[in-house]
């Protein structure tokens, strides 16, 4: 049995390798990666967390749908995945984490929720930036933090471009605005939690082991194979 882990920014690649031995570790997916890698052979599993969206396609739906038609389990949280999952979800894709039922319930419903800039692989994707989800968390956790400054908090964040979010730049924002600057200081040196990462997580301890066979859905899936789809595919082959 062969997992696929797509991974990038959310974790390391060593930690995965260590939480998920055997595993293949992948870099974020992009568009045609799983158009490709699902018809390898032994492929039985695969787990999205990470996935590019910017500088390349992002990985199509049908794709994912493809990988389902063909029994392949295919699982997201955290990032890409948990966006990927909530909209596939009545498909067969399974979803993890608090990160996908936000989404899944409508919660969240902005993509550049989970978006970050990161450095390139020579770097481990490591992440400069953080994610807008990331911020929420931790100012709803923050004990210092009013209601009122909770709100302004949140505002000023999502008034930034994503890759210009950090907790130093919102904190810098919010000293700007004149915030509280006993809760800002307080804030300042609280130890941040990492929403994405303890999905990420959380994904992998499900994946440990056999992982449950796919329930079936009632109406066997059957992926069209659309004009977009061909071309896809022949760009594909011709690389």
């Amino acid at each position: 049995m062969t997992t696929l882990v797509f991974v990038g920014p959310t974790l390391p690649a060593a930690e995965v390798a260590a939480r998920l031995p055997g595993a293949v570790i992948r870099p974020p997916v992009a568009v045609g990666e799983l158009l490709v890698l699902a018809r390898r052979r032994g492929v039985t599993q695969i787990a999205i967390i990470d996935g590019y969206f910017e500088r390349m396609a992002a990985v199509w739906h049908k794709e994912i749908l493809l990988a389902l038609e063909r029994g392949i389990a295919v699982w997201g949280a955290a990032s890409m995945g948990a966006l990927r999952a909530a909209e596939l979800a009545r498909f067969g894709m399974r979803g993890v984490g608090a990160i996908y039922q936000g989404f899944a319930r409508g919660t969240l419903v902005a993509d550049d929720e989970v978006a970050v800039a990161h450095l390139p692989a020579e770097y481990g994707y490591r992440a400069t930036s953080d994610a807008l989800v990331n911020l929420r968390h931790g100012i709803a956790r923050a004990p210092m933090l009013t209601d009122r400054t909770r709100a302004r908090l949140i505002e000023l964040a999502r008034g930034r471009f994503y890759r210009e979010r950090s907790w130093g730049q919102v904190i810098a924002d919010a000293r700007a605005a004149g915030l509280p600057r006993r809760q800002l200081d307080g804030l300042a040196a609280w130890p941040k939690p990492d929403r994405k990462a303890a999905d990420a997580r959380l994904l992998l301890r499900r994946l440990t082991g056999r992982a449950r066979p796919r329930r079936a859905p009632a109406t066997p899936l059957r992926v069209p194979r659309t004009w977009a789809l061909r071309q896809l595919q022949a760009w594909l082959a011709s690389r």
